[in-house]
């Protein structure tokens, strides 16, 4: 039997999607002020959603606002208030596209310019040679700690549901907290959080079952999850495969499989961390005879990555790009400069200038974003 592309899709909690068509989840890093969706979020889920795609899935949203992947990241606690959410969704929707918020606490992966809080299941720091000092120390997480960050999960779902979205897909891949609770690498416990698959995928199981509690029967529930963390004695295949297993006996509607961590440097270069690192780590493999053009999920973006790495080193600003160790030396001076209103001297969208630093705008769509990080022209 073939399938269309274009077909609808029944999910198990009884939820239709219009077809087989999803986007994936992007860090967009467009927050507006206070940490909320704004226009910018807006308009561009507006126009994802008229592009045909069944469902939509929204970059991380952050269960708690003291731990951030990124400055211009989006956050969702019992408190936010919805209304921005709910024109986030209703922008998304208004095509007929489903709309699903991908939510996250990023655990150890905390730069330690944005926060000190950096839980994590064991006090294993971030293996990324002189980069690892971007990153806040780890601190091993107390019981109470892990039982409030599945309640937040939990909130936070049910807020998504309250705004309008249509379900919520839980982040547990790239090395972030649920994801380094299943690694043997960072999870180091001898509690019933740690050890065994069983306990290192406790939290998982157990985010799962406290959001599908809090939300209705047709509100969806999905998961990112590695199938592998590419790293020798880490998270592998067969556990990957043993917990989709439990996640079937679950009440799961949708399980998306990944793979790798920041610490993985094939997963940093396609995210974009770190490019001029990546670009050296491809030469030396080169130089060795090593690269095959296959070595990593981020074939294929390699000259893009590379042209990105040529633009820094020259000053240029690169696209959509606020995570990067640049972006954050510089945050300062560009906040100060977003909201005194100045434009002068920032980095431009390259679609408007090309890479001139100093024009000025060329339409009212290229602006500083409120956190004065990068430059968007949507």
């Amino acid at each position: 039997m073939t399938t269309s592309l274009f077909t609808p899709l029944k999910l198990p909690n009884g939820s239709t999607l219009p077809n087989r068509i999803a986007k994936a989840a992007m860090e967009e890093n467009l927050s507006d002020a206070g940490q909320l969706p704004g226009p910018a979020l807006w308009r561009l889920y507006s126009e994802w959603g008229s592009g045909g795609a069944g469902l939509l899935i929204t970059g991380n949203v952050m269960i708690d606002a003291r731990a951030l992947t990124g400055p211009g990241g989006v956050v969702l606690e019992r408190d936010t208030p919805l209304e921005p959410f709910r024109r986030w969704a209703a922008g998304a929707r208004e095509h007929g596209a489903r709309i699903w918020m991908q939510i996250n606490h990023p655990g150890r992966q905390v730069y330690a310019a944005l926060s000190r809080h950096a839980w994590a299941p064991s006090s294993v720091p971030l293996d990324l040679g002189r980069h690892s000092k971007l990153f806040a120390e780890p601190q091993e997480m107390s019981v109470a700690q892990i039982h409030e960050v599945i309640e937040r999960f939990a909130d936070t779902a049910a807020a998504a549901e309250m705004a309008g979205f249509d379900g919520v897909q839980i982040h547990a891949a790239h090395g972030y907290l649920i994801s380094q609770f299943l690694s043997p690498l960072t999870n180091r416990r001898s509690d019933a959080w740690g050890g065994s698959l069983e306990n290192r995928a406790r939290l998982l199981l157990s985010v799962v079952q406290a959001v599908r509690g809090r939300v209705g029967a047709g509100f969806g529930v999905g998961i990112k999850i590695n199938s592998a963390d590419f790293q020798r004695g880490g998270f592998s295949e067969l556990e990957a495969r043993q917990i989709v297993l439990w996640l079937n006996a679950s009440a799961v509607d949708l399980i998306e499989l990944s793979g790798g961590s920041y610490e993985r440097w094939p997963h940093a270069c396609a995210r974009g961390i770190f490019p001029h690192v990546c670009a050296r780590h491809r030469r030396r493999r080169r130089d060795a005879g090593h690269d095959d053009g296959r070595h990593s999920p981020a074939a294929g973006r390699r000259s893009g990555i590379e042209r990105r790495s040529r633009r820094r080193r020259h000053g240029e600003r690169a696209g959509l790009r606020a995570g990067s160790a640049e972006s954050l030396a510089r945050g300062a001076a560009h906040r100060r400069a977003a909201r005194s209103g100045s434009v002068a001297g920032q980095g431009r969208c390259r679609s408007c200038h090309d890479g001139d630093r100093e024009a000025p705008p060329a339409r009212d769509c290229c602006r500083p974003t409120p956190t004065g990080l990068l430059f968007a022209c949507l």
